[in-house]
């Protein structure tokens, strides 16, 4: 093809428009088919011409991870390992197996963090030690419920070490963070493994063969001496895990867990997700009148409903339950609930009130701290109210899992009223890690204190004072609740621990490291002092259920 020759463009003539355009910096358009003339610098030389920049992300809204460092060696064999463990040890329940397969899983990431060039800083040491206080939960308690619940916080406040921030998004937002690497942690690990097989296989694979060969002869030799010995076989399968082909499926599913799952914990730990850089944009300041009269009045509501309360608990609730009409248990069972939504709606208020408190003036922050702080202290005595409100339902009926955890719930949330009014004093660049630590050592101590336990004792002594039992829910406790339950007198210990007793035996089968310390104290308990043989039939009765009035 031929190019078309260009022709030189005319001059333009001079003329005030042309000044005006030269003065400007604005020139004329070549016409087509012609080529417009580069420009010269100072020495007469074309000068470079410089391209539009791609517009750039802004730094606060560039949360995605960068590109992390190579994987280690060490973070592949640790993560096989957690995966290996995984697979052996929690087949039949969470207990001590579940601090064991954790250490692999800790050392895979701490390998990758420091080859990113990652140190551990103080708060992510405190969200490491309170994850592995958590997992001594499983360890300890036999009850299933609070085990869940301390596994899940454990797993949040890993989530955040990883991470790292101290702002409100990154504590919200932590937790979840892992689970963006879910697919990138893998396929980080396969590339670091296809690396170390094509480029030095001659160290990896005959690591690889040697431990094939060790595999095979301990297997060999193991069921050998097994053979000859029954006390060494008795050790060998109180060690070795059970593993039947019926289940090898979740065994399957147990080793892509640990393996994958460690893959994207160390993946997050060489390049976690910046939700530090995620900001909240700050509302839009009210006038005082529109902020504060709000506020005001529902301090009045507060202080009018706390007087009421003040002058029942000194007037005694004789008069109010005679003017109302009402049960001792029902006014406390009316009442709990209610006051525990009003505590909820007031930290929404709380949250609300400082997006637009106002701030143009230097008074706004003696009106804010004022208004606010009356407001904390009189959603403080509130729930001090629910909590009262709480203690006499169960002296009425009796305590329950549910009313232990909302009761729980309940101070949890008179705490974090304190948090926020120490924040109106001493700052609150605290107060997002001050929350979630408290929400961590809540969990904990709710678990280590085995509410199964507390509920059991409670009712106990509840029939200790009125006879009043109610046998179908404390069949229903876990093995923690036997050492209160063997303080009953026959034959009613008998019917309570009777059905524990039973589901302690169907699991006598389990290993060492799948029970609990509280499930075996309860076998030794029972083995003491069994209950009475056929304490599940008509002797027992059936007490009508009083626990859910």
């Amino acid at each position: 093809m031929s190019e078309t020759p260009s022709v030189p463009a005319a001059p333009e003539p001079e003329g005030p428009a042309s000044r005006a355009r030269a003065a400007s910096g604005e020139s004329r358009s070549a016409p087509t088919g012609t080529a417009a003339a580069a420009p010269e610098d100072r020495t007469g030389r074309p000068a470079r011409i410089q391209l539009p920049e791609p517009p750039q992300v802004p730094k606060a809204l560039d949360v995605r991870p960068g590109e992390p460092a190579p994987v280690r060696t060490t973070t592949l064999w640790a993560a096989l390992a957690t995966g290996v463990l995984s697979m052996l040890l929690l087949g039949e329940g969470l207990a001590v197996n579940i601090l064991v397969v954790a250490v692999p899983a800790t050392i895979a990431v701490y390998a990758a963090g420091r080859r990113a060039g990652r140190r551990p800083r103080p708060w992510a040491l405190v969200w490491g030690a309170a994850g592995a206080a958590l997992l001594t939960v499983p360890a300890l308690r036999a009850a299933e419920w609070p085990s869940f619940l301390a596994v899940v916080t454990a797993l949040a406040v890993g989530s955040i070490a990883l991470h790292g921030g101290r702002t409100w998004p990154a504590v919200l937002l932590g937790p979840i963070g892992v689970f963006t690497s879910l697919v990138t942690g893998p396929a980080w690990g396969w590339r670091g493994l296809r690396e170390r097989v094509g480029g030095d296989r001659g160290r990896l694979a005959p690591l690889f063969r040697a431990v094939v060969v060790a595999v095979v002869l301990l297997f060999v030799f193991g069921a050998l001496f097994a053979g000859a010995d029954a006390a060494f076989a008795d050790l060998l399968g109180a060690l070795v895990p059970d593993v039947t082909v019926s289940d090898g499926p979740w065994r399957v599913l147990l080793l892509a867990l640990g393996l994958f799952g460690t893959l994207a914990a160390a993946r997050t730990a060489a390049a976690p997700t910046r939700w530090d850089r995620v900001q909240v944009p700050a509302g839009r300041a009210r006038g005082r009148a529109e902020w504060a009269l709000p506020l005001i009045g529902l301090i009045a509501l507060f202080a009018v409903f706390n007087a009421v309360q003040l002058a029942v608990l000194f007037g005694g609730y004789d008069a109010v339950l005679k003017e109302t009409g009402q049960t001792y248990a029902e006014y406390a069972r009316q009442g709990f609930w209610q006051l525990l939504m009003a505590t909820l709606l007031t930290l929404l208020v709380i949250v609300i009130a400082l997006r637009w408190a106002p701030r143009t003036r230097p008074g706004d922050r003696r009106l804010v701290h004022g208004v606010l702080g009356t407001l904390c202290a009189l959603a403080l005595v509130v729930v001090a109210s629910a909590v009262r409100r709480m203690d006499m339902y169960v002296d009425a009926y009796g305590l329950t899992r549910l009313r232990i955890s909302v009761l729980t719930m309940e101070i949890f949330l008179g705490l974090v009223i304190v948090l926020i009014m120490a924040a109106g004093v001493w700052g609150a660049r605290w107060l997002p890690r001050a929350v979630a630590a408290c929400a961590a050592a809540a969990v904990l101590a709710f678990g280590l204190v085995s509410p199964d336990a507390l509920i059991a004792e409670r009712n106990v002594e509840r029939y200790e004072t009125t006879g009043r039992f109610d046998l179908p829910y404390a069949r229903g406790l876990s093995a923690d609740a036997v050492p209160a339950l063997d303080r009953l007198a026959e034959p009613m210990r008998s019917c309570a621990l009777w059905d524990i007793k039973e589901e302690l035996e169907e699991r006598r089968h389990l290993p060492w490291y799948a029970t609990s310390w509280g499930e075996a104290e309860a076998r030794r308990v029972l083995q003491e002092r069994p209950p009475v043989p056929g304490a599940s039939g008509p002797a027992c009765g059936e007490p009508e259920p009083e626990l859910y009035r």
